[in-house]
Parts: structure tokens; C-alpha cells; sequence
């Protein structure tokens, strides 16, 4: 069997932005709650934490966001570094591989500054450990030497607060997550939301886009404001070279089916995804391991990066036995609704 691919580099819609793709992305982000658009609940409970600590003189509690990727959860960190008027450190799980670089992290912190860990899930289980302390009490325990002569150290760390994000909440040790006294879950935005945020992306980087342009971008984008700036940046090179310039529905549509994106937002990813599942597995129920060998990709790519919004439209079921396309899917993808197996890929094994 032909081992797993690596995900596609050149898929628009997910593959992990190039270094000055990143940068780009940094300069569109909002600064401020007032700039942020979107998750109106998660932001009214930060601005009222915010003012509240800023009153005491204090640092924000403990700050969990999790949801699926592109959301805004970094963007978030920073506009609560910009409005405590403190420093924003950011890092991530799988970066910090013992607890020496945890330390080296924690000991540099200024007071009130705020720390944000990306995929905090992936942090090792001697880190998080180490983490505990540090998030009750703002200090550290070493222990100095070994066996009867060993002894603990508490080093006192300066105020801050910790702001964790993750794609995986079910994968965070219970200890961790009740450490946490802000717990926000950020959803996918809708098209109006995106409407408004390709708009203002477009008058920062001198784009001319109209509003038909903008909500043909956004209808595009799979409820992710990370997605829906990618998307304009490559709408606008297609403007300047094949139109005058002015970003237009037609212009939109013309760009993004050239760039393998339909009218719901799915790619060619999506598509094999759902094409595999109905073709190969009469529509499901299947595994994700058996989807993911068959058309050679990642599970947990698949698992990240298609499944959400996939679930999130109503193409895809998920049922105990697997996955399952619905009715919508076929339509979309002009197929017939498969006849429901009577055992499904489950049968083999009951």
C-alpha cells in the first residue's frame, strides 16, 4: 500500500501559509476589539475581563479558545496583549519539548504579559505538569538533588496570563482545562461576517473590490476569516492581470474556480473526500482510516482540516460506525444518492 501523502503544499484553502504569506496575514489582522469582527459572545466577555483587570490593576485569568483553525484565536491573543498595553510571547505545543524551555519562556515574561500557546493539546505531559504551578500560583517548583537529599525550590514568576489555543479540546488533561477560568469555543463565521472582513482587507492592502465581489469571496471561504484573506490575495492578482484591476463577482468566480474552489467552498480535497466516500463505500458508513488510505492522505488532516466544514454545511454524518454523505453532498456533487448498504463497512467485523 502507498504510504500517506503529506498535505497537498498547494492547497489554497488549508496548507500552512509560506513566510511571507504569514507576514501578510499578520498585517491584515485586527488590533483591537473594535476592529475584530465576528464572535460577538467570545469577544463581550473579554472586553468586560479586559476592563475589569485593567480597573484592579491586574492580569487577565487564564484564556482558552478553541475551535477549528483560522478562527482567530491568535489574532484574539494579541488584540488582549494591545489592550492590557503589555507584550504578547508566543509559542506552541509541540515547540516546547522540556520543561527547561518552558522555564526559560515563563522566567522571561514581563508583568501581566501575555503568553499564547497554539495547539496547546500537543504539549508534552512533563511540560503541563510544570504548568500547573505556574498558572495557580505564578511559580515554579525545582527540585535540587536526588533521593534523601532532595529538596524543592519555589521560584516566584511575575503575573501573567496564559492564552491557550486548540483544535483539540477532547485531548486536553481534565488538571489543565479546569485551570482555565476563560473558556470561549469560536465557530465559523458567517457570510456577512466574512463580507465585512474582505472588505477592510481589501482597503489595507489598496485592493478596489465591490460588494458583489466581496460576498462572492466570502460565500467561498468556509465560514474562516484566514481563508477568505487567502482567497482575496489570490482574486486580487487575477483582477490586476486578466480585468482593470476591480475585484467583481465575475472576477471572483472566474479566479476561484481556476484555483479548484466551487461555490460552497470546497476544493479538490473536499471533493475527493466526498467522491471516495460515495463511489468506493456506497456513501457510509466508513472510517476515516479507510477514506484517508483510499484516496492516500492524512487522517488527521482529513480529521482538521475537511470533516468540520463538511459537517458543519451538512455534506457529511457522522454515525458510529463512520462517516456518512448525506443527500446535500450528492446533490452538489451532481451524483445519486447511493442505497444505504445494510451492514455498511461495520458488517465485515460483526
Amino acid at each position: 500500500m502507498t504510504a500517506p501523502t503529506a498535505p497537498d503544499p498547494g492547497r489554497i484553502l488549508s496548507r500552512a501559509p509560506a513566510p511571507e504569506e504569514a507576514q501578510l496575514e499578520r498585517a491584515l489582522r485586527p488590533r483591537s476589539f473594535a476592529e475584530y469582527v465576528g464572535q460577538e459572545q467570545a469577544v463581550a466577555s473579554l472586553q468586560v475581563s479586559v476592563e475589569a483587570a485593567r480597573r484592579r490593576g491586574e492580569c487577565v485569568d487564564h484564556v482558552l479558545l478553541y475551535g477549528p483553525p483560522g478562527l482567530g484565536k491568535t489574532t484574539l491573543a494579541g488584540i488582549l496583549a494591545n489592550e492590557m498595553a503589555t507584550s504578547l510571547v508566543t509559542t506552541s505545543g509541540p515547540a516546547i519539548e522540556r520543561g527547561a524551555d518552558l522555564m526559560g519562556i515563563l522566567t522571561n515574561l514581563g508583568t501581566n504579559d501575555v503568553l499564547f500557546i497554539d495547539e496547546i493539546h500537543r504539549l508534552p505531559r512533563a511540560v503541563e505538569e510544570l504548568l500547573y504551578p505556574a498558572m495557580e500560583d505564578f511559580a515554579v517548583n525545582f527540585v535540587i538533588d536526588k533521593g534523601l537529599h532532595a529538596r524543592t525550590l519555589k521560584y516566584a514568576l511575575r503575573p501573567f496570563t496564559l492564552v491557550a489555543a486548540t483544535t483539540r479540546p477532547g485531548m486536553l488533561s481534565a488538571p489543565l482545562r479546569e485551570r482555565f477560568g476563560i473558556l470561549h469555543h469560536l465557530d465559523f463565521y458567517s457570510e456577512p461576517e466574512l463580507a465585512r472582513i474582505v472588505t477592510r482587507s481589501a482597503a489595507i492592502l489598496e485592493s478596489p473590490i465591490d460588494p458583489d465581489g466581496a460576498a462572492e469571496i466570502a460565500r467561498r471561504s468556509r465560514g474562516t476569516p484566514r481563508i477568505v484573506n487567502r482567497l482575496l490575495r489570490r482574486v486580487r492578482d487575477y483582477a490586476q492581470v486578466a480585468g482593470d484591476g476591480v475585484v467583481t463577482a465575475a472576477i471572483a468566480r472566474d479566479a476561484l474556480d481556476r484555483e479548484g474552489v466551487d461555490g460552497r467552498g470546497l476544493d479538490r480535497l473536499d471533493r475527493r473526500f466526498l467522491t471516495a466516500l460515495l463511489e468506493v463505500y456506497g456513501g457510509g458508513p466508513a472510517g476515516l482510516e479507510a477514506i484517508a488510505a483510499t484516496i492516500n492522505d492524512d487522517p488527521e488532516t482529513l480529521a482538521e482540516l475537511v470533516e468540520p466544514y463538511l459537517l458543519k454545511i451538512g455534506f457529511l454524518a457522522r454515525e458510529p460506525r463512520g462517516r456518512r454523505a448525506t443527500a446535500e453532498a450528492c446533490a452538489h456533487l451532481g451524483k445519486p444518492l447511493p442505497a444505504r448498504a445494510a451492514g455498511g463497512q461495520g458488517a465485515l467485523f460483526e
